[in-house]
């Protein structure tokens, strides 16, 4: 941030926080694919073990690169801890299950909605104030998000557990939204973004091989080379790469309109599940598209009042 930005307060339409916003989009909007490959011959609990063993170890890697020390206070590693905790243990347990009950559209879209209780929770707890051209343009896109949910609900294979899926991506939505507000707080960016972020997923990841091996026994992998690609992928690119990039957008754009980056995700995801899954659109699908790109582009025009 410069020294007269505020924080929450950034501007969207400048580079630094743009390009990050649609790099980040873009990353996590191809994620969706994978991760469903990731659920099918090893337990979810043990996928989302390997993907933050990787992302530790290479977010170690990146903090000593750049000279930062892994030595921190207590306060950073409560921090990181808590944030280990509700990012990296309890959204992605949740997220990686729902996909069992779900297309990974609809989970996408679901998460379209993270802007809901992130600026909820950010008005409550942090003070953010939220504009009249922030909430016309949630509301636009949140109807954006409700036609995309409906074409997806309705493409659903009739077996699956779609009540199920939907509880568990809630579930995951407040977990995710919990965190990012954490990390918006005064609290986190007071803190060493790399360092922590290495211990966080380092929590996240022991927590993750406890609770998998108590609920799904034993370690197993898969030896696939699509299955390793994926594990490395999803460590390095979809969460070394991505997450400190991210929250530094949510400190500096605050939790509500950093939280917008999730509009975009499930258009990118769809997107690209029309290249390689044969995706097909729909008057619904391509009208909630539009409705959510309409209201993330007025959202975003609008910068916080000041306090």
């Amino acid at each position: 941030m410069t020294e007269t930005e505020l924080p929450g307060q950034a501007r969207f339409w400048q580079w630094d926080v743009a390009g990050p916003f649609f790099l980040v989009a873009l990353i996590w909007g191809s994620t969706w694919l994978v991760i469903k490959d990731q659920i099918g011959s090893v337990p979810p609990s043990w996928s989302v073990t390997w993907r933050f063993i990787v992302a530790a170890c290479s977010m170690a890697l990146v903090a000593m690169f750049r000279r930062e020390t892994l030595r921190v206070s207590n306060t950073t590693l409560k921090v990181a801890a808590l944030l280990g905790l509700l990012q990296f243990v309890m959204n992605f347990q949740f997220v990686y299950r729902a996909e069992h009950h779900l297309t990974s559209g609809i989970v996408a879209v679901v998460f379209g909605l993270l802007v809901v209780p992130n600026s909820l929770m950010a008005w409550f707890f942090l003070k953010q104030p939220v504009t009249r051209a922030f909430l016309v343009g949630s509301a636009v896109a949140g109807a954006g998000i409700v036609l995309l949910l409906l074409h997806e609900y309705r493409m659903a294979p009739p077996e699956g557990q779609v009540l199920v899926g939907i509880a568990l991506t809630t579930a995951a939505l407040f977990s995710a939204s919990s965190a990012n507000v954490l990390q918006a707080s005064p609290m986190a960016r007071g803190v060493p973004m790399i360092p922590m972020l290495a211990w966080a997923l380092l929590f996240g990841a022991i927590l993750d091989a406890a609770f998998a091996w108590i609920v799904e026994g034993p370690p197993q992998f898969d030896f696939r080379p699509g299955y390793i690609f994926g594990v490395f992928y999803l460590g390095l690119i979809g969460s070394v790469l991505t997450f400190p990039l991210y929250f530094r957008l949510l400190q500096r754009l605050g939790a509500g309109r950093g939280a917008y980056n999730g509009v975009l995700v499930p258009v990118i995801a769809m997107l690209l599940s029309t290249v390689f899954e044969g995706y097909r659109w729909s008057v619904l699908a391509l009208a909630g598209s539009a409705l959510a790109m309409l209201g993330l582009v007025l959202a975003l025009r609008a910068r916080s009042p000041s306090r």
